[in-house]
């Protein structure tokens, strides 16, 4: 496990698209591969963790993207975004976490903590008092670290990998609740 002294953690910018790009496809590969059909990964995949998509992303307005990098680089990224809020979600300015991956060697060291906390402080200088994430109903891992974190269901949503329909809960989170010593998904 990785030591938090030797991370700098910081709000990403375009240059950062392809180290970010590469990382995050990793991540989503080895989170989710298990459990896939290959074909339905690797058309999510194409699509979502292209450098180009990163960029676009990156060079949103209305996304903020936070960066985590050790000495080899890229071990964990956060991306929260204002848009469209479910209507499960009772807060209509609340903001979404969009992503929050970790390095599974940087897991338990506390960083998922420390990307949550800047998503908080983001969403409370938006003048958001409520942070909403879908997470697949699967994921075990993460559903024990955002419920540890504080987060609670509100309701489901479809999410398409592929062609294959599945099932996100949707949780949120108060931005102003206190949080608690949790390790990240």
């Amino acid at each position: 496990m990785g030591h938090l002294a030797d991370v700098t953690v910081r709000r990403a910018v375009p240059a950062d698209a392809e180290p970010l790009a590469g990382f995050a496809e990793r991540s989503f590969r080895t989170t989710f591969e298990a459990d896939n059909a290959p074909a339905d990964m690797d058309d999510y995949c194409a699509k979502a963790f292209a450098v180009e998509t990163f960029r676009a992303e990156l060079e949103d307005p209305s996304l903020s993207t936070w960066v985590a990098r050790d000495g080899t680089g890229v071990v964990a990224y956060a991306q929260l975004s204002r848009g469209d809020v479910p209507d499960c979600v009772r807060d209509p300015c609340a903001v979404e976490l969009r992503r929050l991956y970790v390095d599974a060697g940087w897991h338990g060291s506390g960083l998922a903590d420390v990307l949550l906390h800047e998503v908080r402080e983001a969403a409370r200088a938006l003048r958001s008092t409520t942070v909403w994430l879908g997470v697949w109903e699967r994921n075990a891992r993460a559903l024990r670290y955002y419920r540890k974190a504080g987060f609670s269901v509100a309701g489901a949503h479809r999410f398409v990998l592929g062609s294959d329909p599945q099932r996100d809960l949707i949780l949120v989170l108060r931005a102003d609740a206190a949080s608690d010593d949790t390790e990240g998904p």
